[in-house]
């Protein structure tokens, strides 16, 4: 079997997990598991969002995150991207007053899905991007792009493919370097994974997909499996299995980073994370939150 040489995993935890928890953080507590997560040897680090606190109060306080990132961080790990979500024409501008280097936005495969998280239908979410585009496009920076619910939707049971390779071709052609595939609510499995990746992959290269697993049934490994095994090399994590969705109900954490670097130590495919130092900022944050921990090696490796 071929897999890639190397992997890049995205650290969504201070960002997509942390938005999902029950305690929201003050700033000092985020900054300590994004340089934690940093020293681990994460490069990619999604590390708040710029939404209206009244929806997602979690993520309030990303402009002092971000300026503390780039006072202190930054120089500290100056190949490091520390990343900011972006919803809207207004979330850009204060990502970009606050100087974050690169930026995400989001869709969904789900029109009920859209509706129900954002408000919108997905053909109105994609014309909000444009002026996002704009902005990042004029200010040169990076845009990374989701699209939520391809592997099944809590409101309309299967996606088909093909609606998931529409919208990923939009985000693309817009200008998103990279399209993350989210199976929000964990329903996937390696059969349906391997039906939406074939589907994809006879349109759009396999360097510009990524795939961001929920373990809510116990299958985000071995989606990632299959889904190395047909080429992808870019996996979204969560340390300590953080988040959730609020509006998909019974959705668990993303898959934990722990457990997808185990794996990844186990098929001698390289990631650049220590595993101690992440094992570290795994029980903190998990202490922090007063939550279980949600990864099964960090788990392990503290009854051992």
């Amino acid at each position: 079997m071929n897999y890639p040489e190397t992997v890049k995993v995205v650290e969504v935890g201070p960002r997509d997990g942390l938005q999902n928890e029950k305690i929201a953080l003050d700033t000092e507590a985020k900054l300590n598991l994004i340089s934690q997560l940093a020293d681990a040897g994460l490069k990619t680090i999604e590390s708040g969002s710029f939404v209206s606190p009244k929806w997602v109060p979690q993520m309030a306080g990303s402009e002092e995150v971000f300026e503390a990132i780039n006072s202190r961080l930054q120089p500290i790990y100056p190949n490091t991207i520390f990343s900011a979500l972006t919803p809207n024409d207004f979330g850009m501008a204060r990502a970009i007053e606050c100087g974050v280097k690169e930026v995400a936005v989001f869709a969904a495969a789900s029109e009920s899905f859209s509706q129900k998280n954002i408000n919108c239908s997905i053909k109105e979410s994609l014309e909000r991007f444009v002026p996002v585009m704009k902005k990042a496009y004029s200010s040169k920076i990076p845009v990374r792009g989701y699209v939520s619910c391809v592997l099944g939707c809590p409101y309309e049971g299967s996606i088909d493919p093909r609606q998931v390779a529409i919208v990923t071709q939009e985000l693309l052609d817009m200008g998103c370097y990279e399209v993350s595939l989210g199976d929000t609510i964990g329903i996937g499995t390696p059969a349906s994974t391997s039906t939406l990746l074939t589907s994809l992959l006879s349109s759009i290269p396999a360097s510009k997909l990524a795939m961001h697993m929920h373990d809510t049934y116990g299958q985000a490994l071995a989606n990632i499996l299959i889904s190395l095994q047909m080429g992808i090399s870019v996996f979204d994590s969560a340390v300590a299995g953080l988040g959730g969705c609020p509006y998909a109900k019974g959705a668990s954490g993303n898959v934990a980073t722990e457990d997808l670097i185990y794996m990844l130590d186990g098929l001698a495919i390289q990631h650049g994370v220590e595993m101690q130092k992440l094992l570290q900022a795994s029980t903190a944050i998990s202490l922090k939150l007063n939550r279980n921990n949600g990864s099964k090696v960090s788990c392990a490796y503290s009854s051992a």
